[in-house]
């Protein structure tokens, strides 16, 4: 089956890369032996563009990305963040492949109101919408021409290609990467962490706020090898299911996670995979104990590394996602499969016998 991927892959970047779920996914795809060529839209209009202005490439990178589809004549595409891509052009690429099936696939939080709109913009245009988050704020992006479903983050072993809970030697304890905003959540609790860590037992190190800058690229990459236990916090918490993709680069790292216990993600995860903290003083005492015993800590890294990985790979999220927009059910041993929404009137050859019991 032929996949064309339309997604931000950041090749302008030459390496200095944030993080890559776009490069995930495709390696999953890879992996699920499907034939996929990739489009990055934003590059392609950097390239493009007289100076290389990127504002100026959009026109030319929907051209390209036309003659693209039809020189490899997908039967899928898979829209990451491709923002630069106009409705339009992705209705053109129907007439040109007849039968196109169009999946979008979102990995930011709704607790943003431009993703949202975002994620609104592309209703009709687009047959399967898949977002990492859950439950009833998913409902707002059903139509009759689209049904709507939940992703997890997903990990590939050469992406997330270390096992740290194998080893005992580590520059920190304790890591929290990430970019601080004065208003997330995430910003005071990192602070009263570093406050209630003072004159313990804990190397804690945070990036991207407080005064030190994000770190990037083989930065960030060196400084999760260098960890044996990290925070998976988000701007704000309690929205269900959903996590940024650090909790997969920490825990298919076999990095010991700490993870909110409003996040819902006990649906998935045992106390003996990560640790669940309900606030900071909870936090700190379960950071500080699993510091004091090593075991514990490597035990609880090594299961939450191989349940992640099993469950959770790119290869199998990307089988996913593609098997829901082409009308097919979910492969057996999904365990997010009952995370599916549509409306009465939408009707999926395949997906119905599935997803009666889910009707709005």
């Amino acid at each position: 089956m032929r996949i064309l991927q339309v997604d931000n892959m950041q090749i302008r970047h030459y390496g200095r890369v944030r993080v890559s779920p776009e490069r995930t996914i495709f390696n999953g795809l890879i992996r699920a032996n499907y034939k996929v060529e990739v489009f990055s839209d934003r590059d392609i209009a950097t390239f493009d563009a007289p100076l290389r202005l990127k504002p100026l490439g959009r026109a030319a990178a929907n051209r390209r990305l036309l003659e693209m589809v039809e020189n490899f004549r997908p039967e899928m595409l898979l829209v990451g963040h491709a923002d630069i891509i106009a409705n339009e052009t992705l209705a053109e690429t129907r007439k040109i492949v007849p039968g196109l099936r169009i999946g979008l696939r979102n990995v930011d939080p709704l607790f943003d109101e431009s993703n949202v709109a975002k994620i609104k913009h592309r209703i009709g245009f687009v047959d399967a919408i898949f977002v990492t988050t859950s439950g009833e704020p998913l409902k707002q992006f059903l139509s009759p021409t689209n049904l709507v479903a939940y992703i997890p983050n997903a990990t590939d072993p050469a992406v997330e290609d270390h096992d740290n809970s194998t080893r005992t030697d580590f520059d920190w304890d304790l890591i929290f990467c990430g970019v601080g905003n004065v208003t997330d959540t995430r910003y005071t609790l990192v602070k009263e962490l570093h406050e209630a860590f003072e004159g313990k037992d804990m190397r804690f190190a945070s990036f991207g706020m407080h005064g030190r800058e994000a770190i990037w690229g083989r930065a960030y990459e060196d400084m999760l090898e260098a960890s044996k236990m990290g925070l998976s916090l988000n701007r704000y918490e309690g929205w269900p299911l959903y996590s940024s993709d650090r909790i997969a680069q920490l825990m298919a790292n076999g990095i010991l996670a700490f993870v909110s216990a409003t996040s819902g993600l006990q649906k998935f995860f045992a106390d003996d995979m990560l640790a669940f903290f309900s606030d900071k003083d909870d936090l700190a005492a379960k950071a500080l104990a699993f510091n004091a015993d090593d075991a514990m800590r490597r035990e609880v890294a090594a299961k939450g590394r191989a349940f992640y990985r099993e469950h959770f790979s790119a290869e199998r999220i990307g089988s996913f996602m593609v098997d829901i927009t082409m009308g097919r059910d979910p492969a057996p041993g999904c365990i997010w499969g009952d995370e599916i929404f549509k409306l009465n009137s939408l009707v999926i050859p395949g997906l119905d016998p599935l997803l009666s019991g889910l009707d709005l």
